[in-house]
């Protein structure tokens, strides 16, 4: 009988040292001491995804586009053609974009780049409209460019 609670305890012992070694981060990789390979796996994964949380998402080109052409095409009144086109337009400027800021140039370069496409977009989308859209289109840009003067015009108005 003696011999059998004697086996009882020690089994009893072993059993909970193994599940407080467990709870404690040791789950058999660190031999004991708190630093095993188990432990040491899971801080990286943890700081991984810090990582890539801080890292915001990329707009996809053809959301950013459809946005463009949700709020232009009501307003220039434009025709399924004109879409496409001025789509297609957008899709190859932003990208253009894009790859100008990621380029390893000085601040003024990339400003001055952006610029340029900018110019060469809008005259690009020029040569698609007819003269109504044309002036729409002039006085939208204007407006996004002076938002402020644009709303105080329209409350003396």
């Amino acid at each position: 009988m003696k011999s059998f609670q004697s086996l009882l305890i020690i089994a009893f012992v072993l059993l909970s040292t193994n599940i407080i070694s467990a709870q404690y981060g040791n789950g058999g990789y660190g031999n004991g001491y708190g630093n095993g390979y188990g432990s040491n796996r899971r801080m990286n994964s943890a700081m991984d995804q810090s990582r890539t949380q801080d890292k915001p998402k990329e707009i996809p080109v053809e959301v950013t586009v459809g946005k463009i052409m949700k709020r232009i095409q009501p307003e220039l009144i434009l025709d399924e053609l004109q879409v496409i086109a001025i789509s297609n337009i957008l899709t190859e400027s932003i990208k253009t974009q894009g790859m100008l800021i990621k380029a390893e140039v000085s601040q003024d370069e990339k400003i001055k780049n952006i610029t340029v496409l900018s110019e060469t977009t809008d005259r690009k989308i020029m040569e698609l409209l007819n003269k109504d859209q044309k002036e729409k289109y002039i006085a939208m840009n204007e407006e996004a460019k002076n938002p402020k003067k644009s709303k105080s015009k329209k409350k003396s108005n």
